[in-house]
């Protein structure tokens, strides 16, 4: 049975209940979600044939140290980087390293910052010089499902609402869905309360409600949805070595619909969207 809980009152782990916030704590969560979009912001132009995925994993640290954040993978059950790089084939928690990006590669970029103790937790797709149109398409879909599952994310609906809007689009363009992760709640705590599956049927799944915070972070693979697990216990690959994309915000249920914590503030949430002229 699903239990509700007021945040204020709720014990700093995940007991399997879902917090439901208040008014101060959306706005600590906007400014720890505003500093992640800056910082993806500013990779934009970062993002070139020839950097490494480490000098990327070097700035996002460096940029949130200068304004008194941390990045909250670092160190997390044994993860030693600032931020995971996916890329291509990648699906998800690609480690950073010294090989370069080359022309033509697609990446996602997660980072996520503590801010005064809240969870600004984000991802983005850059592309690298001129992808192929296939790639250039995966992101289109991707983002599209991203919109359509916050589109959903509204009180009165339910996580299965948000997985079906998701779902549904994505199946339409001959893409599939990964289903072996999925968002989570966030805020105090990284990985929290409710898990936000990213398929489903309407009207099945949690509740939403006023005051709850989660993420919605759809991965979108070009071939088959399955994927696996490398030797290094992280990086998640496409078992048939098809493209994958993922985007990813941090929202908050509102009285009418919800609130976009991580929003660009330059109009770059979707940043391959710039790269043709």
């Amino acid at each position: 049975m699903v239990t509700y809980i007021d945040a204020a009152t709720a014990p700093l782990k995940n007991t399997g209940q879902i917090r439901l916030y208040g008014p101060d704590d959306f706005a600590g969560m906007h400014r720890a979600g505003q500093l992640t979009a800056r910082c993806l912001d500013a990779l934009a132009e970062r993002i070139v044939p020839g950097v490494t995925t480490q000098e990327i994993d070097d700035f996002v640290f460096d940029f949130g140290i200068r304004h008194d954040a941390i990045p909250a993978t670092l160190n997390y059950r044994g993860y030693t980087k600032s931020t995971c790089t996916s890329i291509n084939h990648v699906v998800c928690h690609g480690i950073p390293n010294d090989k370069p990006l080359k022309d033509g590669d697609i990446v996602n970029i997660d980072v996520t910052y503590i801010l005064d103790g809240w969870h600004g937790d984000s991802s983005r797709m850059y592309s690298v010089g001129q992808p192929k149109r296939a790639a250039e398409r995966l992101v289109e879909v991707t983002y599209e499902s991203l919109l359509r599952g916050i589109a959903a994310a509204k009180p009165g609906n339910t996580t299965g609402d948000i997985g079906h809007a998701i779902q549904s689009y994505v199946e339409a363009e001959r893409c599939s869905v990964v289903r072996d992760f999925c968002g989570h709640g966030v805020g105090r705590l990284f990985h929290d309360m409710p898990n936000i599956l990213h398929y489903g049927r309407p009207g099945e799944g949690i509740e939403l409600k006023p005051g709850m915070i989660f993420t919605i972070e759809p991965m979108v693979n070009l071939g088959r949805p399955h994927v696996k697990v490398l030797a290094d216990g992280w990086t998640a690959v496409t078992r048939d070595r098809s493209l994958s994309a993922q985007f990813e915000h941090s929202v908050g249920i509102t009285a009418t619909g919800c609130e976009i914590f991580t929003l660009s503030p330059a109009g770059l949430d979707n940043p391959s969207a710039h790269v043709r002229p």
